[in-house]
């Protein structure tokens, strides 16, 4: 009998576990959207199929990510239409990245500059499960307390954990940078470069993995996952590089390759 009570004690103790894991969410405190409707994130693999960042399509040969991704380009693939990391949908296209070109001002003690453009050896296939998406314009702000969208494949709590199998996303309010940069948060390293958002209460953030990812306002990507300080903490929301502040280097990074593919 006390057998029995001990086997019922562990299976509900497990039960419970269970439970609290699949209410943990994804990208911390977000949810899964329907699958394939944010078309325009692909996921940044090593070349064994390792997810380790993410990133935008905002050309059929471009793709908008972090800076400190960059592991190189023949460590790295890139999978555009895919929703389920853990399964084949047939929905997923596979490139090989051409070239990393990383700002030249970035710097990985400071965080500042932290975006990079990828080139693919060849373009992607724009259809119903994959497309680009635009970008802000030039020094455009978004403006505090604007909920923006970020998703990633990125861990599930922040504790660490599994990647998670399926996209995940979450929707967050944008942060100022004065109390972003207040003594009680990040006490001045939120430069001019960079853009916050998070909660008061804490609870929702982007973490490990989803580096690299979207940050989506007004339909735009104003915002790439660069870092923080933990995941989820209401002290510290989480800090994007401000992709508005970078417009005219990526449109003159794109056109002059163009140009010389030209020329040549």
């Amino acid at each position: 009998m006390k057998l029995l009570i001990l086997l019922i004690c562990v299976l509900v103790e497990m039960l419970v576990a269970n439970c609290q894991e699949l209410m943990q969410g994804r990208i911390v405190g977000g949810y899964a959207p329907v699958p394939h409707s944010i078309k325009y994130i692909v996921s940044i693999q090593t070349t064994k199929g390792q997810h380790f960042c993410g990133g935008s399509l905002i050309n059929k040969y471009w793709v908008l990510t972090a800076a400190h991704c960059n592991i190189g380009s023949d460590q790295m693939m890139i999978v555009a239409g895919d929703y389920s990391l853990g399964m084949y949908e047939g929905t997923e296209q596979f490139f090989i990245p051409h070239l990393l070109i990383p700002h030249p001002q970035y710097n990985s003690s400071t965080n500042n500059a932290d975006i990079m453009l990828i080139k693919l050896k060849a373009p992607v296939y724009l259809n119903s499960f994959v497309t680009v998406t635009p970008l802000p314009r030039q020094d455009a702000v978004v403006s505090e307390g604007r909920v923006c969208r970020v998703s990633g494949w990125g861990y599930t709590s922040p504790s660490g954990g599994q990647i998670p199998s399926t996209l995940r996303t979450v929707n967050l309010p944008i942060v100022s940078t004065a109390q972003c940069n207040s003594s009680e948060s990040f006490n001045g390293n939120i430069t001019d470069y960079m853009i916050c958002a998070g909660y008061s209460s804490g609870g929702k953030d982007a973490c490990k993995g989803d580096s690299g990812g979207p940050l989506v306002c007004e339909g735009r990507v104003y915002g790439v996952v660069s870092w923080g300080n933990g995941c989820a903490d209401a002290r510290y929301p989480g800090v994007y590089t401000a992709v508005s502040k970078f417009r005219r280097w990526i449109d003159r990074t794109i056109f002059s390759f163009y140009g010389r593919c030209l020329k040549y």
